[in-house]
């Protein structure tokens, strides 16, 4: 009982870092790249367009994890594991992000869900930093011309 309410809020705690460092890196490229990345060279507006779109999905991701981590600590507070999860699905059905069907989710698939998302975050993060890399040295080489 207690051991499931500490993983919720070790759950909570890990989310809402991620979130934060995810969105503040997301943020960072954003702010750097126009001026450190010219718009010279072959890149052209697809690759900013590219960048912009692989530095918004990982902001989106953010708050999706930030709003899980509030879920988690909602979660957290209930005397055990079984009413802390089925109050997690009541705020959800309430908000009308899923249907109230009676099936309560365990908490090792919903932190595998939360893993996946944090995954998927991470990778258009590194997407985001290898397209501005190739705008910084493209921009680099056209800058001089």
């Amino acid at each position: 009982m207690k051991d499931a309410n500490g993983s919720m809020l070790n759950a909570a705690r890990r989310l809402r870092r991620n979130g934060f460092v995810g969105g503040a890196v997301a943020l960072l490229i954003l702010a750097v790249a126009p001026p450190t990345a010219g718009a010279y060279g072959f890149t052209g507006p697809l690759a900013w367009w590219l960048l912009l779109a692989f530095c918004l999905l990982p902001l989106a991701l953010s708050a999706h994890l930030l709003f899980d981590a509030a879920l988690f600590r909602l979660s957290a507070s209930h005397q055990d594991e079984e009413a802390g999860l089925a109050a997690i699905d009541d705020v959800l059905a309430r908000m009308g992000l899923r249907k109230k069907d009676g099936v309560t989710a365990s908490l090792i698939e919903r932190l595998a869900g939360c893993g996946r998302l944090i995954w998927l975050q991470r990778a258009t993060l590194a997407i985001a930093l290898l397209l501005y890399a190739i705008l910084l040295l493209d921009g680099m080489d056209g800058g001089g011309a």
